[in-house]
């Protein structure tokens, strides 16, 4: 297998020809034409450097030693069936040549043909090769957001601008800090990072650096040579080896010591690795994504976080926001998490009260979309839908109805209490108080003001209320 590397972007034209006179002639019109030209004397290992999206254009002649013109169009096309091969022929070659055409070559030139005729169809194939990746490019960035969309649930403000910057960050090479709570989803985020990128065929290696004893932690990381420890009788790749190509997912990275970040600052910068005992610098490939629910910068500032690791972390962060910050988010995250559960258990779904709804909203969720799934799967089996820190859901009392009066009237001081007593409750937008209430936000607007109530009378702050309109 070859060594040589990938073909550089830059380069828009490979001329292949076993002929030197007539390979340095076109080499010298695409260049004076403005062209980046590779030129090469045979097909061996071409192949295989070419990457799928490399965003220029195959000349080769049809009758070479070794590797013909062909072979390497039969090769290419198995990577990138939509790489534009112009073949050149010979006068007793144009059958082969029209045989290529059917093969898919996108066009072929017949000794002795005029320069113009080799410019022009190698501009023209360079203008389709431009639309193909340009339209490869579109499919991709909508299959990210369905997939983005599909694992990062959630339509408010906050969840839409973090796909949004998972979208650019993932084309990048750029290491990434996540920063979120507990149960925020950081592996979720860190995994679209990965799945979204060129690095998606390589591993992805996820370590939980608060979970690593600390007379492990280096070997596990860094790997070590036999001899480097009592106990250590055979060689060990670590983590950030076996992540090479792909991309290491250091969760609780402020868990780690100080002589530990030091050398993980210096692979940061170096993209190298030593193991333990050993003196080979190994080169690495990886993408570094680390995650917190610490402020590392204050833990910098207490001496417990270097600062030249958080600063050379903090190049991209992204910022998962907490459950409580996401508004009815809750709501539909829950039910999908619910109807996901009540599928896999063979179980006819559920669906939620206005009560259950009101009860969800007022939760402060301190474990974040991970306490919510775990109630979602509860939820699914049937069983009650009891909150940490909150009484399980009761049967709301009947409001008291004064004696007296037709149906209407009573019918009207019922419904009147039953709003009052959700206003009583705390609610951070119209949105939710319609949502406990089980009723449109125009219906609820409507009844408002039928019964000379407000949404001020409610307990929600000025700050938390996202839309308070009708």
């Amino acid at each position: 297998m070859t060594t040589e590397p990938p073909i550089d972007s830059r380069i828009q034209v490979i001329l292949v020809d076993d002929d030197p006179h007539l390979r340095q002639a076109l080499s010298q019109t695409l260049d004076l034409a403005g062209l980046k030209v590779l030129s090469l004397s045979d097909a061996q290992n071409l192949a295989t450097r070419i990457e799928p999206d490399w965003p220029g254009v195959l000349v080769s002649d049809i009758r070479m030693p070794g590797i013909d013109g062909l072979e390497l169009l039969r090769q290419v096309h198995a990577q990138d069936p939509d790489l534009p091969v112009l073949l050149i022929t010979g006068h007793g070659d144009v059958p082969l040549a029209v045989q290529a055409m059917r093969a898919g070559a996108y066009d072929f030139l017949e000794k002795p043909f005029a320069s113009d005729a080799l410019l022009d169809s190698v501009r023209r194939a360079l203008a389709l090769r431009r639309l193909v990746l340009d339209n490869r490019s579109l499919r991709l960035a909508l299959s990210d957001r369905q997939q983005l969309s599909t694992r990062l649930v959630g339509q408010s403000p906050a969840m839409a601008r973090l796909r949004e910057q998972i979208g650019a960050l993932a084309a990048t090479r750029a290491d990434v800090l996540i920063l979120g709570e507990t149960g925020a989803g950081k592996e979720v985020v860190a995994r679209a990072l990965h799945d979204l990128s060129s690095r998606r065929d390589g591993p992805f290696v996820a370590i939980n650096a608060g979970a690593l004893a600390e007379s492990v932690v280096e070997s596990e990381l860094f790997g070590h040579e036999p001899g480097a420890f009592t106990g250590a009788q055979k060689r060990r790749i670590g983590k950030f080896e076996f992540a090479n190509g792909g991309t290491l997912f250091l969760d609780e990275i402020e868990s780690m010591s100080l002589d530990v970040q030091v050398k993980l600052l210096r692979l940061l910068q170096e993209r190298v690795v030593e193991r333990l005992g050993g003196n080979q610098q190994i080169p690495l490939d990886i993408r570094v994504i680390a995650a917190t629910k610490e402020d590392l910068r204050q833990s910098a500032d207490q001496g417990r976080f270097r600062a030249d690791l958080y600063y050379r972390l903090n190049v991209a962060p992204l910022r998962i926001p907490p459950l409580r910050e996401r508004g009815d988010d809750i709501l539909v995250l829950f039910q999908h998490f619910a109807d996901a559960a009540s599928e896999r258990h063979g179980l006819p779904a559920h669906t939620l009260q206005p009560a259950q709804r009101g009860l969800l909203l007022r939760h402060n969720w301190p474990g974040n979309v991970r306490e919510l799934q775990n109630a979602a799967e509860r939820f699914a089996l049937g069983l009650e839908l009891a909150l940490d820190g909150q009484a399980p859901e009761q049967p709301q009392e009947q409001p008291a109805i004064a004696a007296g009066g037709n149906l209407s009237d009573q019918v009207e001081q019922f419904e009147r209490s039953l709003i009052a007593a959700e206003l009583s409750q705390s609610h951070s937008s119209m949105r939710s108080l319609a949502e406990a209430l089980g009723i449109p936000r125009k219906t609820l607007h409507d009844k408002l003001r039928k019964h000379g109530l407000s949404f001020a009378d409610s307990n929600a702050s000025t700050d938390d209320t996202e839309d308070n309109r009708p």
